[in-house]
């Protein structure tokens, strides 16, 4: 096949190609053209396809933890192998580009796609996206950087404004776009929100940041339906209209011979439609299926066994001790298909028939006592999240009673957390806490565990119970990574990605949820923890917060600078009998700041493997950037002379080793 250029194209044929064929496709008039298939999603691949009767069916494929849960784990690695292994997905679907990774900051708890997306933290929500995309795009399946940009509630998403700064802007809610854009995926997905009143398909002076200063060198396309005027879109240097809209390629046709729209623009974007095409079918050249199902299913479960995150462990009653009885509560334990997920564009239809926790539970426990489910949903109710009491409430106190250990598997998914509408609070539904109250009231010998994508208010029943493990939305192969976690054949190393507030009322951007067409960002920087820092009351567990079986100490940090570039070396001990994974967190404070600054930002991050009785050294490199901020008065990058603390942490509340470095001249002395 020839290799064409926008001048082997009529201009019709150019307008046309802005406007893809069909809902997943972009145009290939007949076969002239490579076509390039599309396909949600993030955490496993959800391709649509006719039956023989005409249907519409999704077909089943591997699924992985979410998007969260990938981000708890902290792990580059574990990511990039996921990112890999979805580009086998794709390859056996005749997929192209996988509609994902979601790098959209997590602004507020009860965002309903909070699940999708990585971080409060800018900087791990980019590196994680980062190892997502190079993951994917090693194995020559093109990625989609999403939702550009803050995209941070889903409430009238289509119409929405989000009012931010300029300053906000750079510092919290591009940098993820900007850190996952050095991994050059092949495309970026604008979002249905306005930004400062402009709809993100028009959105040119982000599209220019981008390009201009991001070095991204991909197409741009719409999310689907999001496009008001194919027009403006155009010209703001929106490349592709996704699904195909005939009443909007019409006016770009007449916009076109009115003078509305230059040729120069139609050729611009479709020069960047064109090599995409050309550069995903170079991409997969020589490439195919490397890894098989079951290796995928390997991947998954392994990947949700670094992202399950600790956050109690009273009197060390996990591990689970050899020989104990333990009753298994709740319709978590053995849910329904896609349960363990939230709803929308992001839903697999997993290969697995059906959950099973029980199983590998009586491998490594020996006999239970019994399993009650406690709690179900109501199905009439669809998803307004609505749960009732099982018919035996009365035999799971009694298994309670007679087990060593509760395991009480709680949660949301699909029916609370999903695409188009936010939660309704924090809180678990109600039937669901009074079952932890009651149950640990028996046998105060408890552990909850929580199947969620976002934070969950445990103000009303953490005191009551002796552990609480945050399985997330894991994926198909969840359930054995947490009974591996539970009995001890792993030792959890995942650590939150986000805080969890005390309730909604204690959440940094609390009161700016309003049912009008306009949010406006009020917190400015204080996003997360950065506001936590100033609110410690607020805060229930801390970002980068999570708990292990095994202990650690840190030691003998140095600092070896070059430029406003430094090297921070630090010893990490286990100091424990059990081999564990830490994620060292590195932070940067200005001491004297001459414009507002949070009190520390994370900086640098690296998860190591330590055995017991056993210490590595970590280095983490710091760039100039890690001491900047954005100066609107200048339109650029500063960074003040001055003092500087570089923090060493177990998490953002846990700070074990400072120094405090000084900028003289622009350098680090």
């Amino acid at each position: 096949m020839k290799k064409l250029t926008v001048n082997d194209l009529t201009v019709s044929e150019k307008l046309r190609l802005l406007c893809s064929n069909g809902f997943w496709y972009t145009m290939d008039f007949g076969g002239k053209l490579p076509a390039v298939a599309v396909s949600d999603g993030p955490v496993g691949l959800r391709t649509e396809r006719k039956n023989d009767k005409g249907e519409t069916i999704t077909l089943p494929s591997v699924s992985y933890p979410s998007s969260q849960s990938l981000a708890n784990s902290w792990d580059r690695e574990t990511v990039r192998v996921v990112g890999e292994c979805l580009a086998d997905d794709c390859y056996e679907k005749q997929v192209d580009i996988l509609l994902g990774p979601g790098a959209n900051i997590k602004r507020h708890p009860l965002n309903g796609r909070n699940f999708e997306y990585f971080s409060e933290d800018p900087v791990l929500a980019g590196e994680i996206a980062k190892a997502y995309i190079e993951g994917v795009q090693s194995r020559g399946i093109g990625a989609c950087l999403k939702h550009f940009c803050c995209n941070n509630l889903e409430y009238n998403r289509f119409q929405q404004s989000s009012e931010v700064d300029e300053r906000t802007l750079r510092e919290i809610y591009y940098i993820p776009f900007e850190i996952a854009c050095k991994a050059k995926p092949v495309s970026v997905m604008s979002s249905y929100n306005r930004i400062n009143g402009t709809y993100a398909s028009e959105y040119k002076k982000g599209y220019e940041v981008l390009r201009g200063e991001f070095g991204f060198d991909g197409a741009i396309y719409s999310d689907w339906e999001a496009v008001r005027d194919r027009t403006k879109s155009a010209k703001a240097g929106c490349d592709v209209e996704f699904p195909f809209n005939e009443e909007n390629y019409k006016k770009l046709e007449r916009d076109f011979n009115d003078g509305k729209i230059t040729e120069a623009e139609v050729n611009a974007c479709a020069e960047r439609v064109l090599n995409l095409a050309y550069r995903c079918k170079e991409m997969q050249a020589g490439k195919t299926v490397k890894r098989t199902v079951d290796e995928r299913l390997a991947v998954s479960q392994r990947a949700a066994e670094e992202s399950i995150v600790l956050l109690k462990n009273e009197g060390g009653i996990l591990p689970l001790k050899k020989g104990v009885k333990a009753a298994v509560f709740g319709c978590y334990a053995k849910p329904e298909r896609g349960m363990l997920a939230g709803d929308g564009s992001s839903k697999v239809v997993t290969l697995a028939d059906k959950f099973d926790l029980c199983k590998p539970l009586e491998d490594f426990l020996g006999t239970e006592v019994g399993f009650e489910t406690m709690y179900y949903y109501d199905k009439v109710l669809g998803t307004n999240g609505y749960a009732h009491w099982a018919a035996k409430p009365h035999q799971g106190k009694n298994f309670a009673a007679a087990a060593g250990v509760n395991i009480i598997c709680a949660g949301t998914g699909y029916q609370i957390e999903y695409e188009g509408g936010d939660r309704k609070d924090m809180r678990l539904p109600e039937v669901q806490e009074r079952a932890i109250c009651e149950l640990a009231a028996v046998n105060p010998e408890t552990v909850v565990v929580i199947f969620a994508g976002a934070p969950i208010d445990v103000s009303v029943w953490a005191d009551k119970v002796k552990a609480i493990v945050w399985a997330g939305f894991c994926g198909e192969r969840g359930l054995d990574a947490l009974a591996y976690v539970l009995c001890g054949k792993v030792n959890p190393s995942g650590k939150l990605s986000e805080t969890f507030p005390v309730n909604i009322q204690s959440a940094a951007a609390f009161g700016t949820y309003t049912d009008t067409a306009v949010t406006c960002y009020s917190d400015g920087l204080n996003v997360g923890y950065r506001y936590y820092d100033r609110h410690p009351q607020c805060a229930a567990y801390p970002f980068g917060f999570g708990l292990s079986y095994s202990e650690f100490e840190y030691s003998d940090l140095s600092i070896k600078a070059d430029g406003l570039c430094a090297e921070v070396k630090f010893k990490v001990r286990n100091v424990s009998r059990t081999d564990g994974k830490e994620v060292a967190q590195v932070y940067v404070q200005e001491c004297s700041p001459v414009v507002y600054r949070p009190l520390k930002e994370l900086k640098g991050f690296e998860k190591t493997l330590i055995k017991a009785n056993g210490s590595k050294e970590i280095v983490i490199g710091l760039d100039s950037r890690a001491f900047a901020y954005y100066s609107v008065a200048d339109d650029c990058w500063r960074v003040n002379d001055g003092y500087y603390r570089i923090m060493v942490g177990s998490s953002s509340r846990d700070i074990r080793l400072v120094k405090t470095v000084c900028v003289r001249d622009g350098v680090i002395i």
